[in-house]
């Protein structure tokens, strides 16, 4: 099968931001021109790090506002400092298309520090299961062959994209973030967190849809490597609304924990 080169494609820089293109990988499970949210999440992430002023900081909160669609086609993206610091910054990035915002992300960076004796550290806690024991999947709730779920690999560990129920997934780039430059592990883990509460739907996808309108991801540790993972259960209440949270982890343990906010309607 024949893929985009990555996730998108630059389109050139412009004063405050740039201009990216968003390929089929980025199309979403509810409608063939909608993006799904991990890819721009992902991007305003990399706009984060690009637009922090704090040498060696470390992005410890992301909180991200759909505020709209995103379509699959040409996008752009700008970030400021909010609240500038020396060793504590708050972020903001901005995506928009059509001259519309459809995303926005605020984020806390840290600068850090060498570990020191009076740190006090406890192990990370390890995923019970890693991805080499994980079961291979292709979700096949997707609407056409080529769109979100073909940027990564797939490995479940419990449940699954197709059946409704709390679930957990290893899952590793296959395709670049941005044509020409290597994914990080940060965008990589933006790109699959979205995708917790598609993982754990309490929900049978032909009857209903749940789109979250925000995503919130915290970490005491930055990601590092090939394998990420998402251990997730969604909870549904009453009158249409859900929430999903996920314990996330890389092959040294856990890193951080997820949060999202779904709007759940019949089809």
């Amino acid at each position: 099968m024949d893929l985009p080169p990555a996730l998108y494609l630059p389109d050139g820089r412009h004063p405050g931001g740039e201009d990216l293109l968003a390929t089929a990988l980025t199309i979403g499970p509810w409608e063939d021109d909608v993006q799904h949210a991990g890819p721009p999440a992902a991007l305003l992430a990399r706009e984060v790090e690009r637009t922090g002023t704090v040498p060696g900081a470390q992005t410890v909160r992301l909180a991200f506002d759909i505020l709209g669609p995103v379509p699959v086609g040409p996008v752009r993206v700008g970030g400021r400092v909010l609240r500038p610091g020396r060793r504590v910054e708050l972020v903001e990035a901005t995506l928009s298309a059509g001259g519309v915002a459809r995303m926005r992300a605020t984020a806390w960076r840290m600068r850090t520090r060498p570990v020191s004796p009076v740190d006090v550290l406890a192990p990370d806690a390890p995923h019970p299961t890693g991805p080499d024991a994980g079961r291979a999947e292709v979700p096949g709730v997707f609407r056409t062959d080529v769109a979100y779920h073909r940027a990564l690999e797939w490995r479940f560990t419990a449940g699954s994209f197709d059946s409704p129920g709390p679930a957990a997934a290893w899952t590793r780039p296959l395709v670049p973030l941005v044509a020409g430059e290597p994914i990080t592990p940060l965008e990589h883990l933006l790109v699959m967190t979205d995708a917790a509460s598609g993982i754990s739907a309490e929900q049978d996808w032909a009857r209903a849809t749940f789109a979250n309108v925000d995503l919130t991801v915290s970490l005491y540790r930055q990601p590092a490597g090939e394998w990420l993972a998402m251990d997730a259960t969604s909870s549904l209440g009453p009158g249409g609304v859900a929430q999903c949270f996920a314990d996330l982890f890389d092959t040294t343990g856990r890193i951080g924990r997820s949060a999202a906010s779904l709007f759940v309607e019949p089809r």
